[in-house]
């Protein structure tokens, strides 16, 4: 075999096997490695949905709380979930690399997952109730949030390396395998959202009508089948070597930049520093060709008087063009990352007000009484409705007027999303003011269930889930090529962190409007009874700020400068 033909047989975007060696692009990688990491990935959201989806209901019914208390929980949890990612990220890409980092904080989750599930059935650590009426010491309280924390630091192992994972499959370098990636990050979501049916459906009738020990335990099993899936697959894999700490190699660009503040950057970029092999400085990460934006931090990359091309560099002092180009990649995400928080609060949306204005509905079917929680499966068959429509007639129409391969940009696609997003809050307006018009007229303030069918949240429902096709997965397409090639587990985690922030911002936005809808005795918005109060006025605000949000995404998305590769690593 000749040495070119020899060459062709391995990638060429740095990835290995497992055993360390250049990965075989015929034994490794692409289609042949995506069903263990999909089915890791629907089992894994199998579990966590299926604990986190009627939450809100066990913090109110199980463990007492009220509605507002309940549901700011709730929010500060899930937004945990969605921070912890940064430590996961953060060890993948610099030191034990994403196949390893899963594996772990699978295990992590695995343990958590079974505290959980003793918290919930077993006597003396289980809430006592009688007819209906649940009280929880202290302790008992604190064990189930010690095992929900838990769960949210193994989360954070998994959620930032998955979707890159299941990424590094596809060869960067390679035309034909680089095409089916934005196919895979399509049929990731749709995984996720199969495990997301089972578990707002099933999961949320048994936590209902059977128990949560059953409940939780069912999730546990579905979890510990997650990691069994994923290790299947080891031989299979490619992996992309972790290359060391990402926020040392930023804060070298920062440091060298600062110490060289009054020196003047060339205009011929040939005269700032790189290293001349065809590998960057960085290892398991090719070069980047240099931008004119952001020039301060091209100081980073002058060559001082007494340094010279050939010689290695101290990078406290002097940056190669491919690090200062990775830092400024970082920073140029920034603006468009922000944009992500107020998306990221209208969807949390679906795990507490959405729940909490189910509660007043009704809720039968015949006699079948749904489980207020589980109209979430609306979302879910919207997701899974919307991913194939369109991986396979949106995009080939779009790329008949864009001559894209993709059909439409990553931020076209993200902009889509917010613009859907709005007519959720609207829907959801909309509807809470007809049902609290029901209450005005025929005085049903103290009626638990007001005769309005809950099938009536149904749009709302379906609405979001059509934003998340266009936005989040295109947050996961977009954070992936836009990371440099060794902080993509990082960017990943980045772009979970708007939905952490949501939370946050969705927990920050019910404390502001609890305190001053009660200024002076004034009615409030949020009530324990959403019969008194005005949570219309609260989706209202929502879509005004929605509103706002897509505006200020498309004037950021208008100056965005994509990244830009040089070459391959072998």
């Amino acid at each position: 075999m000749s040495e070119d033909n020899e060459n062709d047989v391995y990638t060429k975007d740095g990835t290995v096997d497992y055993k360390g060696n250049p990965a075989n692009k015929n034994e490794t990688g692409t289609w042949r490695a995506c069903p263990f990491i999909l089915g890791n990935e629907c089992s894994e959201r199998l579990a966590y949905y299926g604990m986190s989806s009627n939450l809100v209901v066990y913090f109110k019914d199980i463990l007492n709380q009220e509605s507002a208390t309940a549901s700011k929980n709730n929010a500060n949890w899930g937004g945990t979930c969605y921070i912890t990612p940064l430590i996961g990220a953060f060890l993948a890409d610099a030191y034990l690399g994403r196949y390893w980092t899963i594996l772990c904080f699978s295990i992590i989750y695995v343990i958590g997952m079974t505290l959980l599930t003793l918290s919930a059935s077993v006597p003396g650590l289980r809430p006592t109730c009688h007819e209906g009426n649940c009280n929880a010491t202290n302790g008992q309280s604190a064990v189930f949030f010690v095992a929900l924390y838990i769960i949210a630091l193994g989360t954070g192992g998994i959620k930032p390396c998955v979707s890159s994972y299941g990424a590094d499959q596809f060869d960067d370098a390679d035309e034909v395998e680089k095409g089916h990636k934005s196919s895979f990050f399509n049929w990731f979501y749709f995984s996720i959202n199969i495990g997301a049916l089972v578990a707002s459906s099933l999961i949320v009738w048994i936590q209902d009508n059977k128990s949560w020990g059953w409940g939780f335990g069912i999730p546990a099993v579905a979890m510990a089948i997650a990691a069994a899936s994923f290790f299947l697959g080891t031989k299979l894999y490619r992996n992309q070597k972790p290359a060391g700490s990402p926020f040392t190699r930023m804060f070298q660009v920062i440091v060298s930049s600062i110490r060289k503040y009054n020196v003047e950057v060339p205009h011929d970029e040939s005269l700032l520093y790189e290293i001349p092999d065809n590998e960057s400085a960085i290892q398991g990460c090719r070069k980047l060709h240099h931008t004119n934006g952001l020039r301060f931090f091209d100081r980073a990359a002058v060559l001082g008087k007494s340094e010279n091309m050939t010689e290695s560099a101290n990078p406290w002092k002097l940056c190669t063009v491919t690090q200062v180009e990775e830092f400024k990649a970082i920073v140029r995400l920034l603006p468009i990352w922000a944009t992500g928080i107020i998306f990221a609060t209208v969807y949390g949306q679906m795990s507490s007000y959405f729940v909490i204005q189910g509660q007043t509905m009704d809720a039968h079917m015949g006699n079948f009484e749904i489980p207020v929680a589980s109209l979430s499966i609306f979302d879910t068959i919207s997701v899974i409705f919307w991913v194939p429509v369109y991986d396979r007639i949106i995009v080939p129409i779009a790329r008949k007027f864009t001559g894209r391969k993709n059909g439409l940009t990553q931020l076209q696609r993200m902009g889509i999303g917010l613009f859907i997003s709005i007519f959720s809050m609207v829907s959801a307006a909309t509807l809470e003011y007809i049902r609290l018009r029901m209450v005005y007229r025929h005085d049903y303030y103290k009626l638990e269930h007001v005769p309005m069918s809950i099938f009536w949240q149904v749009p709302q429902y379906f609405i979001i889930g059509c934003a998340e096709v266009f936005t989040f997965i295109g947050q996961l397409e977009f954070f992936y090529e836009q990371a440099p090639d060794a902080m993509r587990s990082m960017c990943s985690a980045l772009s979970l962190l708007t939905v952490a922030l949501g939370q946050y911002v969705s927990s920050l936005l019910i404390t502001i409007v609890t305190k001053v809808t009660t200024r002076n005795g004034g009615p409030r918005w949020l009530p324990d009874n959403p019969n008194f109060g005005r949570l219309d006025y609260f989706f209202w605000m929502l879509t005004v700020l929605s509103v706002v949000n897509m505006i200020a995404f498309f004037l950021i998305s208008q100056m965005y400068t994509y990244k830009v590769s040089v070459g391959t690593l072998r």
